[in-house]
């Protein structure tokens, strides 16, 4: 008894049943609770692929390939990730309608939810960018407008125009339009470089850039008042130069007209 005593009243005696209790805490949660939960998003991820690849099947594999490996009439999927189904997807341009220089955006004839399972089973076939979160695309930040702004002049304007309302480009091709895209599609793109566009990825052009460029684009096509009156479609000095040439010039002579006839009128009387 003394001995036992002894032991009890041991300096380390305290630590040892504290390490004792957490290591007992520790392994009943890790037996009990995780396993579950694991196990069940296991088996959800796993049904997500499945329904996915069904879809797939159905409606993506005559071009891409039945393993999304790519063919003749489609690029690989291997590697782009579920950011770039949810855009492709969500904004109508898969699938396709007809083949051509560029594929247009549409309504789209998938659910939110076939677009994730469709994503989940993309996903399964390699690593690549994930699909953002909306934390990662809404700004609550006033001043990420006119940061956006000068990154959006920097890296965008060039093909998008500087208001959004896109351009040309060559061989049929053309940069869209962003006016009432998604905040999401628009952080997507970004990401994937869709189409003709060169894609930014974070080592490039990091989260909160991506985000301000999103709270611009927004800002300017849905929020931002034109007090010079018609906006012509933003397209600067061509249209506006166009506009003057046809409707003044066409006032101009539809003056002299007037005055060529009442003076020839009045000569006569």
């Amino acid at each position: 008894m003394k001995k036992l005593s002894a032991r009890r009243r041991h300096p380390l005696a305290a630590l040892v049943v504290l390490l004792l209790a957490l290591a007992a805490t520790g392994g009943l949660y890790a037996a009990f609770a995780p396993a579950d939960k694991a196990q069940a998003d296991v088996a959800a991820q796993s049904l997500a692929i499945d329904e996915g690849k069904r879809l797939f099947a159905v409606g993506c594999s005559s071009c891409h390939g039945i393993n999304g490996q790519g063919s003749s009439e489609g690029p690989s999927l291997v590697g782009v990730g579920s950011a770039a189904v949810d855009f492709q997807v969500g904004t109508g341009r898969m699938p396709a309608q007809q083949p051509g220089a560029q594929v247009p955006r549409k309504p789209k004839i998938y659910t939110q939810g076939e677009i994730d399972q469709l994503a989940a089973y993309i996903s399964s076939l390699g690593p690549g960018p994930i699909a953002p979160k909306p934390e990662q695309y809404n700004s609550t930040n006033p001043d990420d407008i006119s940061k956006g702004g000068e990154l959006f002049r920097t890296n965008c304007a060039q093909c998008h125009n500087f208001a959004g309302q896109g351009g040309a480009l060559t061989k049929g091709k053309y940069a869209p339009s962003l006016e009432g895209v998604d905040a999401k599609h628009i952080y997507e793109a970004m990401q994937t470089g869709p189409q003709n566009m060169p894609s930014f990825p974070d080592s490039t052009m990091p989260e909160e850039q991506k985000k301000q460029i999103v709270a611009f684009v927004r800002h300017t096509t849905n929020d931002e008042p034109n007090p010079g009156g018609l906006t012509l479609g933003s397209l600067g000095p061509v249209t506006e130069g166009l506009f003057g040439w046809i409707f003044g010039l066409g006032t101009l002579i539809a003056v002299a007209i007037w005055v060529a006839a009442h003076t020839t009128k009045a000569k006569k009387s």
